[in-house]
């Protein structure tokens, strides 16, 4: 038997070793999947993108956010209308009505991601009154980079130190949004089978966030990688059996209970913008310029502009309800992207991605 002085010890290795065990407390699937969900139903305000985030009622009209015949839920860029110059393109923007407290953990199974030259997807949270509350990046990319990237961004003072990770492709420590013109501190993941055509073409995948106080983790696994565990209508995850995740941000480094606060949940594709509009973020992967060349004109270069989900889940910690019910409609934060961030970031990788 383990003593309760090592079982002490082996809590402040482990990310999320205090609460490993988590039992579901939501889905969002089939027929109900947006029933849970806000629209933005506005233009880009938020990071400059030439897009339009349409309402709910839009949404449906146009065939923009929906659960196709397989039951998956859609959400995709118009790539159907010309759109003329000045004028901006009709994308979708979601946020869960209710918000997650530390202490959960939240899967999303998807099969398609959004990618292609000027477009910027991402699976993300937040807390209502950013920076204040903090935000966790699981997805995000632009353009036609081949790997995904995941952060934190915060008030100062949270960093991450002595990560229990695999990713070696640490791009930056610092999480407050004063810091690299809000790069964030950044993991990139270093399979090229977490974002783009190369994930659509492994039949997609599953990507696992833990929101702890002992720490913020995230996994994913490539659809033939995916624990048995978390395969099914999984009514529980232990993520002490997960493995090591890709990125990690301890509490040694970062308050988890002090820089966060209660997430809304978010998926959203923007386009061109602050990042994937940003001159030399643009040209590592694409040719011409974003928006003259990519948004104005007929739609068919956004045919892979979607998501397509099966579903997300939501769990609690031993069981616990985490959820804060009715959660106001979300903001953003500005751009997590900056030049200084993409040179670092290229740097690191020896490539031209980002």
């Amino acid at each position: 038997m383990i003593s309760s002085k090592l079982s002490v010890i082996l809590g402040l290795m482990l990310p999320g070793a205090w609460a490993t065990s988590y039992s579901q407390i939501m889905e969002y699937a089939g027929q109900s999947f947006f029933d849970g969900w806000d629209f933005y139903g506005s233009f880009d305000n938020l990071t400059n993108g030439d897009a339009i985030f349409v309402s709910a009622d839009q949404a449906e009209s146009l065939k923009l956010a929906y659960v196709n015949d397989a039951g998956n839920a859609i959400m995709k860029v118009d790539n159907i209308s010309t759109v003329a110059f000045n004028q901006k393109r009709n994308t979708i923007r979601i946020n869960t009505k209710d918000r997650y407290d530390v202490g959960s953990v939240w899967i999303t199974d998807m099969l398609h991601v959004p990618f292609g030259c000027s477009v910027w997807p991402a699976w993300w949270s937040q807390a209502p009154k950013w920076p204040d509350g903090g935000e966790i990046d699981t997805f995000e990319g632009v353009n036609q980079v081949t790997m995904n990237q995941m952060a934190l961004h915060t008030e100062p003072g949270c960093t991450q130190v002595s990560p229990v990770q695999s990713s070696p492709l640490v791009n930056s420590t610092d999480c407050s949004f004063e810091a690299n013109s809000n790069q964030g501190c950044v993991v990139t993941n270093p399979t090229t089978q977490s974002y783009g055509e190369a994930f659509a073409q492994a039949g997609g995948g599953m990507f696992v966030t833990e929101f702890a106080s002992t720490g913020i983790s995230i996994w994913f696994f490539p659809r033939a990688s995916i624990p048995n565990s978390l395969q099914g209508n999984a009514s529980s995850v232990d993520t002490s059996t997960l493995g090591q995740p890709v990125a990690n941000w301890p509490n040694g480094g970062c308050n988890i209970n002090k820089f966060f606060q209660p997430q809304s949940l978010i998926f959203d594709i923007t386009l061109c913008g602050d990042f994937a509009g940003n001159a030399a973020t643009f040209s590592q992967t694409c040719s011409g310029s974003c928006y003259p060349d990519y948004v104005v004109g007929k739609g068919s270069t956004y045919d892979n502009a979607y998501f397509e989900v099966q579903y997300v889940r939501v769990y609690g910690a031993n069981g616990k309800n985490t959820t804060i019910s009715a959660a106001p409609a979300s903001i953003s934060r500005p751009s997590t992207a900056s030049v200084a961030g993409i040179a670092a970031a290229a740097a690191l990788l020896g490539v031209a991605s980002w």
